[in-house]
């Protein structure tokens, strides 16, 4: 599917779920209030168990992480980006296409855009059925190892690739398809989507991609030529990426989304590829994607 800005929430809200930021303690108040607020309207809620040890209030019905996207119609994020790209993982676990509220409680929040006071507004605007919707593409990866696959995830910003603290550079065959692309001798590598763009990749020197595009960024992280720069490529065909481990000081790591990671082997097969599902954000209704870029990144600044 490819992404698009123009979606609405159709179904009918019944039940909200909500999760805030693990030890996140000034959101207690904000859920508190926006349990009220739901009742008053009819609305029931769950709250994710973490979060609801942080509230101290009795009657209100809990459930994990993980069940959280099968048991609610929208999921109310109080956070960060980092708690946002945990519920993101959550969602692509399952099967649902349940709407994301994210509200930012962070320092940067480039993901949750929506603003602590523009709460109730986005909610009403859920609520009615006139909130716009970004569809952001996810990614889908998988480490094969030896012929069997030891990892297989689905994240909303990135894959990345890096070298222990004490490793030499690696060595990075990448390939599209059937095509060769390149080899990269870096400290590391970033496959992002669009979304991503703005996070490892930007830091790393790659392009800002509207979250609108189909495609896959390729950005190497510190490479040892100066002709190694980042490619933007189509989803039609996996990328596979190859690290080859060979010296005794050498030593590499793959990460999804900053959520979970382990250390790899010469010669695995990392592959990524568009998730066959997008990730269903609200969006603001204050701000475009450039307000955005311009708020929280200064973008365009002179």
């Amino acid at each position: 599917m490819t992404p698009t800005l123009h979606s609405k929430v159709t179904k009918p809200i019944q039940t909200v779920g909500i999760i805030a930021k693990t030890r996140l303690q000034k959101a207690s108040a904000a859920v508190c209030d926006l349990a009220d607020w739901l009742a008053a309207r009819g609305i029931d809620i769950i709250v994710e168990i973490n979060t609801a040890r942080i509230i101290n209030r009795e009657g209100i019905a809990t459930c994990t992480r993980d069940n959280l996207p099968t048991a609610a119609d929208l999921i109310l994020v109080l956070g960060g980006d980092g708690t946002l790209l945990g519920v993101a993982g959550c969602v692509a676990r399952t099967t649902s296409d349940v709407p994301v509220l994210a509200v930012n409680f962070g320092s940067l929040g480039f993901l949750t855009e929506i603003t602590l006071p523009e709460l109730y507004q986005s909610l009403e605007s859920v609520l009615a059925g006139t909130a716009g919707i970004d569809e952001r593409q996810m990614l889908r990866s998988k480490v094969i190892r030896n012929n069997e696959t030891v990892a297989d995830r689905i994240v909303l910003n990135d894959v990345v690739l890096t070298k222990a603290a004490l490793s030499n550079i690696i060595d990075f065959a990448i390939t599209f398809g059937d095509q060769f692309v390149m080899r990269s001798r870096a400290d590391g590598l970033i496959i992002s989507s669009p979304t991503g763009s703005t996070a490892y990749n930007l830091a790393a020197g790659g392009p800002i991609v509207h979250p609108t595009i189909d495609a896959l960024l390729v950005t190497p992280i510190a490479p040892h030529t100066l002709t190694n720069r980042p490619i933007v490529i189509p989803t039609t065909t996996p990328i596979r990426v190859v690290p080859s481990l060979g010296g005794p000081h050498q030593a590499a790591y793959v990460s999804f989304d900053g959520q979970f990671g382990f250390e790899l082997t010469s010669d695995d097969n990392i592959t990524v590829e568009r998730a066959s599902r997008p990730l269903r954000v609200v969006r603001s209704e204050s701000r475009s994607y450039f307000a955005v870029l311009r708020e929280k990144l200064k973008w365009g600044e002179r």
